[in-house]
């Protein structure tokens, strides 16, 4: 029996007013219902702006009024990123917001009028049914510490992506005019390499300044780790390059402005960094999370961000559930499937787990006997990447356990799970 089926489902009165939303980026679609599935009134259009928010809203009163109905449920599919302004405006009116799967929407559209079409006055009616249904589930939104954190780490990970694009362009550059110069140059981020770029990067500036020239950048600098003899090895270099000569006034353009962006987006990143610091020591538990081997606050602040307060949980299993990581069996009759991860859930809290167990794997001792335990064990061995998965999920209790009961971590419990089975050690 799914118990919390049915609370939604009894959710849904005779009093209830169901709505259903289709979100655009510019226009929304409302369609309103009773709790027999009954539609009240047509199609309501509205904007997405203050006015059109109002409108909508005076609509919903004006339904509740003429039909007697005491509460309100409003449904959307979270789709993208443009009901965030609305579920903020019906939260802060005490309206109860709830979502639908896209995939259930998907699934279900053909129900009425066995047709594949998708249209923006369809799709209300089939979120509003749903509801109805019960089949739906309360939106968090994390709000304080955990609304910062949940941003700060995201554009972390754009400033990193952002990054490594930069990285990439700038490969792809001394592929072309200069491929050389790595040679020299084991890593081109080097201080005395980043001084030398920004002043000639191309085989005909490099050999315009000559290696005493090249030698007297870095000396302005008082760089001790280079001297003449690299810069002679470079300009050697130069003159024996097979890079593309054409256009190297250009090339050069670009690569100084590649530089820029480069160093302007490490010095944003180091801003992020400084900002994610400063509101992970707002939570006292994120200090005990840190204090494990192998966490870092990168794993710390994305994990926070992802779930929010770990005290709206439960359970661990919720939280499990959540990043996806909950199994799901694929067996009928006497077939029985191999079972699987749900991936159903945040997929960046999945991959923070996962990011985050290897590395622990590699330097935490517990967690790597833990691994050892998991895919060497006589019974059920598991293979590597189910090791990761089954480690990511002990993950997620012991973090649940350190900021629901502000506990310390304990290695020798963490390795409970080996000695429950000592025969199989």
């Amino acid at each position: 029996m799914n118990c919390k089926q049915n609370e939604r489902i009894n959710q849904v009165k005779e009093s209830t007013l169901v709505v259903g939303i289709d979100i655009g980026s510019t226009t929304q679609y409302a369609r309103a219902f009773d709790w027999r599935g009954i539609e009240l009134d047509k199609v309501f259009k509205f904007s997405n702006s203050r006015e059109g928010f109002d409108s909508f809203k005076r609509w919903m009163q004006w339904l509740q009024d003429k039909y007697k109905k005491s509460d309100v449920i409003v449904g959307i599919e979270p789709t993208g990123h443009y009901w965030f302004d609305l579920g903020a405006y019906l939260e802060d009116g005490g309206i109860l917001l709830v979502m639908v799967n896209p995939y259930a929407v998907k699934q279900t559209k053909e129900l009425d009028d066995n047709s594949q079409s998708k249209n923006d006055c369809k799709d209300p009616k089939v979120i509003a049914k749903l509801v109805i249904d019960g089949r739906y589930s309360a939106p968090y939104s994390p709000d304080g510490v955990y609304a910062d954190l949940r941003i700060m780490t995201n554009n972390r990970r754009r400033l990193v992506r952002e990054l490594n694009q930069i990285k990439n362009r700038i490969a792809r550059w001394f592929a072309v005019y200069f491929p050389e110069y790595l040679e020299i140059f084991g890593d081109y981020e080097s201080k005395s390499s980043m001084l030398l770029l920004k002043e000639a990067c191309t085989p005909e500036a490099i050999l315009a300044l000559g290696a005493e020239g090249v030698n007297q950048i870095w000396r302005r600098e008082k760089l001790r780790a280079v001297g003449i003899k690299r810069a002679t090895s470079l300009c050697e270099a130069a003159k024996r390059s097979i890079g593309l000569k054409k256009g190297s006034l250009a090339a050069e353009i670009e690569m100084k402005m590649m530089l820029q962006d480069y160093e302007y987006k490490l010095t944003q990143l180091d801003y992020i960094m400084d900002e994610i610091e400063r509101l992970c020591k707002q939570i006292p538990e994120s200090e005990q999370l840190l204090a494990i081997k192998g966490i870092g606050l990168i794993t710390v602040a994305g994990f926070l961000g992802e779930i929010g307060d770990v005290r709206r949980f439960e359970s661990p299993k919720q939280i499990q559930k959540l990043a996806g990581l909950s199994l799901r069996e694929n067996s009928s009759g006497k077939h029985k499937g191999q079972t699987t991860i749900s991936k159903r859930g945040r997929s960046k809290l999945r991959a923070i787990l996962f990011q985050a167990v290897i590395p622990l794997v590699a330097k935490n001792p517990e967690f790597r006997s833990l691994h050892k335990y998991y895919t060497t064990r006589q019974t059920n061995p598991l293979k590597k990447k189910q090791s990761i998965i089954a480690i990511s999920c002990k993950l997620i209790r012991i973090f649940y356990a350190i900021l629901k009961n502000n506990t310390v971590y304990d290695p020798q419990k963490m390795l409970s799970d080996i000695h429950r089975h000592p025969s199989a050690a």
